[in-house]
């Protein structure tokens, strides 16, 4: 009973209110003229606000972590991925997402606080945008007077400006955040359902002094500070016994997401090797096209079934310089655990496959330059964009390109079904089943051999 109350008053607790802008009508006298000039004004009664948010990965884009038995700092600053592939050499684009204000090369300064952006979390108006190309400077459309009289505490809109358009668009990177998640229905997800739950994102990322709980593995392999569903939901949820027992192998995610992307397609491929070829785009099913010059070949997919892995809540990955076999299929992220990791479950993911630039003699991936002058969208110039983006993440080159297939797994936790939409056994377990038993390490499907783990 004392667990049910518990659980009760949290999840009223988290349960958010729509976010009121604050009037701060009285703190702003005009003109401000950069966004930097705003944040000197927020900072003169949020004295520690800058010092806190520059502690945090979201600001350094790094953070030390161990991978691979090693203790490295790893974040978005030097992770290499199968989307745009690299920030380095193009950071005016990527950092665009930035919670900061310049960062156009490797000289930006973390150290002021001025260039800390307040009002990319904070705006209440729905007004503020940053350039897309120019280092995460505000719009000059943006009226910042206005957006800094009506700041808020952060809403969907402020956190999915980035987190919804990662990878250069509308639902490409995750399969479970886009912009249908702003304002979804029960059956997109039922925790930030609108008319039901209406959670925030801060919610189930609990934020203090500006350090916001949650990993994403792409980028923080080690997992450092994972939220689970734990947190509001008992460890036995279920009134059948039977449910209850598989989530010592079962996550939660895996029968309470039986299909991500649900109403935009996300991108599932990326073949950098077609790319600056006079190739004619036909569009899918979905609107996309299946081609652009500057970016090769792409496939999308919607109410997509996730694959599954086993996962103890840490994975390998690829780090900038390691040694590849070119004979093999590259896992730029791969979860840890197996059938044996008693810390493992079975969870859900998006598998994105790619092909992109390897150095041949090297053994390693290229952080091709591709944004800006000499890059590769300007001059369909793979071995100059190659030469100019290694010289930039201080790697060698040796002139010698080719491309490599990889995989790079994403965790599935958003998008989370009603339960009468959950898996059923029949869906996993069967003829029909949507497992790869063997696959897993079970010798068959469990229900027939009796090995549960």
């Amino acid at each position: 009973m004392r667990k049910q109350l518990y659980v009760l008053l949290v999840s009223l607790m988290l349960i958010a209110s729509p976010a009121v802008a604050a009037d701060h009508s009285d703190y702003f006298d005009g003109p401000l003229n950069s966004g930097q000039e705003v944040t000197s004004k927020c900072l003169e009664c949020h004295e520690d606000a800058a010092d806190h948010v520059m502690k945090t990965s979201h600001w350094t884009w790094s953070t030390e972590q161990t991978i691979n038995g090693k203790t490295v700092n790893r974040g978005k600053t030097n992770a290499i991925n199968n989307f745009c592939v690299s920030i380095n050499s193009n950071w005016p684009r990527c950092t665009s997402c930035h919670i900061g204000y310049g960062w156009k090369d490797a000289s930006f300064d973390f150290n002021k606080p001025e260039n800390v952006d307040c009002l990319v979390c904070h705006d209440g108006t729905g007004t503020y945008k940053k350039t897309p190309t120019a280092a995460g400077l505000p719009a000059e459309t943006v009226d910042l007077l206005y957006v800094a009289k009506n700041v808020a505490a952060p809403k969907r809109e402020n956190c999915g400006a980035c987190h919804f358009f990662g990878g250069g668009g509308d639902a490409v990177k995750h399969g479970d955040l886009d912009s249908s998640m702003n304002y979804p229905s029960k059956e997109v997800d039922v925790h930030m359902d609108v008319d039901g739950n209406n959670f925030s994102c801060q919610s189930c990322h609990v934020t203090e002094d500006h350090q916001i709980t949650g990993n994403a593995m792409a980028v923080s392999p080690a997992g450092q500070t994972g939220i689970g569903c734990e947190g509001c939901h008992d460890a036995a949820p279920h009134a059948e016994s039977i449910l209850n027992n598989h989530a010592s192998a079962v996550a939660c995610q895996t029968c309470h997401i039986p299909e991500f992307a649900k109403e935009h397609a996300t991108k599932t491929s990326w073949d950098w090797s077609t790319a600056g070829q006079d190739i004619k785009a036909v569009k899918d099913e979905h609107g996309h096209p299946n081609y652009m010059k500057k970016k090769g070949h792409f496939t999308y997919g919607q109410n997509v079934q996730p694959s599954y892995a086993w996962y103890n809540g840490t994975a390998a990955a690829y780090l900038m310089g390691d040694k590849l076999d070119p004979s093999k299929t590259l896992k730029i992220t791969d979860p840890n655990g197996d059938i044996n990791d008693k810390s493992a479950k079975i969870y859900p993911f998006k598998v994105m496959t790619g092909k992109q630039p390897y150095d041949k003699k090297n053994n390693i991936l290229i952080t091709p330059k591709v944004f800006g002058k000499g890059g590769f969208w300007k001059t369909f110039d793979w071995d100059n964009a190659s030469k100019l983006g290694m010289e930039s993440s201080g790697l060698p080159y040796s002139g010698e390109i080719d491309f490599i297939a990889t995989e790079m797994y994403w965790p599935i936790n958003h998008m989370v079904s009603p339960a009468e939409k959950a898996l059923g056994c029949l869906d996993c377990h069967g003829d029909e089943g949507r497992l790869d038993w063997k696959q897993l390490g079970y010798k068959g499907d469990p229900m027939q051999t009796g090995k549960t783990r």
